[in-house]
């Protein structure tokens, strides 16, 4: 695959929106190492661009922003004109920009869907009149059934991603998404929340210790994102298998991590149950019986293709390398076993 993500960025533009965010950072500093002509980071987290413009890049002493293949961009994607300003002459998009906080957008629900529908359907309509190759987006397990604001935003998003290759005319554009799982240590995850409460002496919060989430690292996002740029031909969802993580579990692994850390004995952090925060639900879905029923798998990946009829596309296991019929009935953390403590310790700090 190394040698086909060469091919694909070497030379080209690329722009990444929500580019200062946990995801949308590393697809940049992955994105830079295959040689693109510039890649253009789109924000409106003004701290955020700053502190990445002043990182260090891995070449050499230079700071981010002093590099002549990057470029640092203010902006909303609310906002239509700014972005087609920002995907003049693009030839790849990764959409990564959203809001993402469940309780969030479930009190701001009309700032949710500005910001993850109509946002989304900004960067496809300035992405086909801008001529873009391809455009990834970035979705989330909580697309799938949703209880939520923020869900269903996204399935929103999912959806106009999904038609906008039926609606595009003769135009090339092709849209995919790929779907994550709780990505470990991304801001907002709850392993920085448990690893603050720890340093201060608080006790810390759960949910309920019998939820369950699929876990990945951000490597694995990485891998996701990189191998849906490849393959995608327009309109699948691509979801990565990844472990099924306890809640009550992780909080004993991040307990021993930290204690000793900041100084305490683990056996005197106090642990409280405060319950299911508005949105939440006690598993989560990446994948549904419908999609499973026409959706196909290889060894590390399941991939779904449009349900939408589209004259224009067809699928088949021979459209991804060494692809399958999927096996699943569906893809649901309360079906999979999770794993044990120290499985968890070896994925969260291998």
């Amino acid at each position: 695959m190394q040698k086909q993500l060469e091919n694909i960025f070497r030379g080209k533009k690329i722009l990444v929106t929500g580019g200062t965010g946990c995801i949308g950072s590393e697809i940049v500093r992955s994105v830079l190492k295959y040689k693109p002509e510039v890649v253009r980071i789109f924000s409106n987290d003004e701290d955020n661009t700053f502190r990445m413009m002043h990182e260090i890049d891995n070449s050499g002493p230079k700071m981010m922003h002093e590099i002549s293949d990057r470029r640092f961009l203010i902006g909303d994607i609310r906002d239509k004109e700014r972005v087609l300003l920002a995907m003049e002459d693009i030839d790849i998009v990764y959409h990564a920009a959203a809001l993402k906080h469940v309780p969030l957008c479930e009190y701001n629900p009309f700032e949710a869907i500005k910001t993850n529908v109509l946002g989304t359907k900004n960067v496809i309509e300035a992405a086909l009149a801008s001529g873009v190759n391809r455009v990834i987006n970035i979705s989330t397990d909580k697309a799938v059934n949703p209880v939520n604001t923020m869900g269903a935003t996204k399935l929103l998003a999912e959806k106009l991603i999904i038609d906008a290759n039926e609606g595009k005319g003769v135009k090339p554009t092709i849209f995919s998404s790929v779907r994550f799982g709780n990505v470990s240590f991304s801001r907002g995850s709850v392993i920085p929340l448990f690893e603050e409460q720890i340093r201060q002496k608080k006790p810390i919060t759960i949910t309920n210790p019998e939820m369950t989430r699929f876990m990945m690292l951000v490597s694995d996002t990485i891998e996701l994102v990189f191998k849906a740029t490849v393959l995608a031909k327009g309109g699948e969802v691509f979801i990565l298998k990844m472990p099924v993580v306890r809640l009550g579990d992780l909080v004993d692994v991040i307990i021993e991590a930290y204690a000793e850390k900041y100084h305490h004995k683990k056996e005197t952090i106090e642990k409280r149950i405060i319950g299911l925060r508005p949105g939440e639900k006690m598993f989560e879905e990446l994948m549904t019986e419908s999609e499973a029923a026409v959706g196909f798998e290889t060894d590390d990946m399941l991939i779904i293709p449009p349900q939408l009829e589209m004259p224009s596309l067809s699928f088949g296991i021979s459209d991804y390398p060494n692809a399958r019929h999927c096996s699943l009935g569906r893809y649901s953390s309360r079906d999979v076993k999770p794993i044990s403590k120290e499985e968890i310790k070896r994925l969260l700090f291998s």
